[in-house]
């Protein structure tokens, strides 16, 4: 079951200090001061953008006149859980951790993403997250921004989880010793562990998820 609440401000990293920001400022801090006087196509395009020179999406992607780009992706409402969660790319690998300060596994990150972006509260463990109440299956054709994507990399249904950002693409905390990345998900070793995929759907219907263990995934 979820939780929702009221979506809480951030800490972004800025050079060697920190900035307290809310949601509707995260784009700002990211992109710089000019961003803030964009429209809406904009801004959209500017996103686009961050992901291009980052090497996350290629070149014809970047435009919102691409069949696959993610400028137009972005207006279905989850260009606040990819830019928040690719705040944190390079943060350790921590079995059991949930905090950006204290490093992330898979499933604490992506409790802590959607908690700080979307305020709904997944549980804690992979296999939970892909049953929860509050969430629908999506095909893998149909995938948008900001769904959950799980993997079998541990010989478990759903072992893994990593959010999508759009372009075949997902960003997660892999494994000890890694930190967090985007992978390709048409990479031989995700194609083939790929297990399903989740979306948030009827906010207003969540419920205080029940207590359970504080088993991680991978």
């Amino acid at each position: 079951m979820l939780s929702r609440r009221e979506p809480r401000p951030w800490t972004v990293g800025l050079g060697a200090g920190f900035k307290r920001c809310t949601r509707a400022s995260l784009l700002v801090a990211l992109l710089g001061p000019a961003l803030a006087m964009a429209a809406p196509d904009e801004r959209l395009d500017a996103v686009s953008q961050l992901l291009l020179e980052r090497g996350l999406i290629p070149a014809d992607a970047a435009t919102p006149s691409a069949p696959t780009g993610l400028a137009q992706k972005f207006r279905d409402g989850a260009s606040d859980m990819v830019i928040t969660a690719m705040n944190f790319l390079g943060v350790p690998y921590r079995l059991g951790g949930s905090s950006g300060a204290g490093g992330f596994d898979c499933s604490g990150f992506t409790r802590h993403m959607f908690e700080m972006s979307l305020g709904l509260v997944l549980p804690r463990r992979v296999d939970d997250q892909a049953s929860a109440a509050g969430l629908v299956e999506v095909q893998r054709d149909e995938l948008r921004p900001g769904d959950l994507v799980f993997f079998n990399t541990l010989k478990r249904t759903f072992s893994h989880v990593g959010i999508y950002i759009g372009d075949g693409k997902f960003i997660h905390s892999p494994s000890t010793g890694s930190k967090v990345r985007v992978d390709d998900m048409r990479f031989a070793y995700w194609n083939q562990r790929f297990t399903g995929a989740r979306r948030a759907e009827a906010p207003n219907e969540y419920q205080p998820p029940a207590a359970t263990a504080p088993a991680t995934g991978r």
